[in-house]
């Protein structure tokens, strides 16, 4: 394994860390700018939709770009926006501060994926993919946690300085540590969207978005249903989302292995069945603080195992745009997260909070089967870009 790929995954812990934070200082920016907490979590809303958007169009604007400048450039970008969140005087200047931020996450952590693989060589690819993103997944771990406890005494200005700091130094790190790396061939945007038009690309995207939707619709709102299943509050619930990141870091990292192995369709299969499992009996299974602590663990390994096996997936439909694929899977899995806040409050007051956990087992159940479309071969498009038929 290349060591320069832990560079790309630091790189990855700054913009991850940027985008997770806003849920730590959340009670400081309702405190410090007056403003209720349903109106705070719209820079959640905002950073979310932002990258949403912003990820596949910027990877077409940036095609030409070589690699490491293109990075650089994304963590300075992800800097200035998490600065002028520093300074920000009101909930406006904030607001606009999380969409700056978005655009450079928006554009690095697709980069960043699709460089790691080309510093390693094929076998190791799914390894690469996963240590990348095991830098978001300690943002969780750390980020979060860390912003609550700084939100206190920094304040949000603070807490978003530190943010700062790290995408810089994480710029640094990329442009002195990593390789010039040249941009993939030219391609014109008609033909990088082309891709898309395949419907195994459309299965894949979809699962992600199912996926995503089904998991965050659930961990939105785990602190009160761990309080009705299991009793538990406060502090315990804190060492209970440890314990699911903690899982989640382990399941990243396994995820890489098991697909360099495997290959992608065969552990997704197993993880998916899995997951649905998990869900479906959460109610039931998590009633007690060890019991739950159990299945949290269990919830993150089989959740964050899942990025590496799709990422290698995409990456193998059509290589020559590996950058734009990745950027859509990107914005699928902010589409889910985006939608899981409005898709679990819609549930839990139809049908109540302990419903959650299967219905979002359904939801992850059509991804199952979108899998298996997705598996299925299919014969090349004409109208496709050049390389689908290569694919097959």
């Amino acid at each position: 394994m290349s060591p320069r790929t832990y560079l790309l995954a630091a790189g990855a812990f700054a913009v991850g860390t940027s985008g997770y934070i806003v849920s730590g200082v959340l009670p400081a920016v309702s405190r410090d700018l007056n403003v209720s907490s349903a109106t705070a979590g719209q820079l959640v809303t905002a950073f979310a939709i932002a990258y949403a958007i912003a990820s596949p169009l910027l990877a077409a604007a940036t095609g030409r770009w070589e690699r490491r400048r293109l990075m650089a450039v994304a963590l300075l970008v992800s800097a200035l926006g998490n600065a002028l969140a520093a300074v920000a005087p009101t909930y406006e200047l904030l607001l606009a501060s999380r969409v700056v931020s978005a655009l450079g996450a928006a554009v690095f952590t697709p980069a960043a994926t699709a460089v790691a693989t080309i510093l390693n060589p094929p076998e190791r690819r799914g390894r690469a993919v996963a240590i990348v993103f095991g830098g978001l997944t300690f943002a969780l771990i750390i980020g979060v946690p860390a912003g609550s406890l700084l939100g206190g005494s920094l304040g949000y200005q603070g807490v978003f300085a530190l943010v700062t700091l790290a995408s810089l130094l994480g710029a640094v790190a990329v442009w002195v540590g990593i390789p010039t790396v040249a941009a993939p061939p030219p391609v014109g945007l008609r033909d990088r969207f082309a891709i898309a038009a395949d419907r195994r690309v459309q299965y894949v995207l979809g699962m992600t978005v199912l996926g995503c939707l089904a998991a965050f619709s659930v961990f939105t709102f785990i602190a009160p249903l761990l309080g009705e299943t299991a009793g538990v509050h406060g502090v315990t619930v804190s060492v209970l989302l440890l314990v699911y990141g903690l899982g989640g870091a382990i399941g990243n990292n396994l995820g890489g292995r098991v697909t360099d192995r495997f290959g992608s369709q065969k552990p997704l299969l197993v993880i998916f069945g899995v997951f649905v499992a998990l869900l479906a009996t959460l109610p039931w299974t998590a009633v007690s603080a060890v019991a739950a602590g159990v299945v949290l663990f269990l919830w993150g390994l089989f959740t964050w195992s899942v990025n590496p096996p799709i990422q290698n997936w995409l990456i193998e439909l059509s290589p020559a745009n590996s950058g734009l694929l990745l950027s859509l899977n990107a914005s699928a899995i902010y589409l889910g997260v985006g939608l899981s806040g409005v898709f679990g409050g819609v549930v839990i007051n139809s049908a109540g909070l302990t419903a959650l956990p299967p219905i979002a087992a359904i939801v992850a159940a059509v991804a199952v089967v979108l899998l298996v479309l997705a598996s299925r071969p299919s014969k090349p498009d004409r109208k496709a870009a050049p390389e689908l038929a290569l694919a097959d």
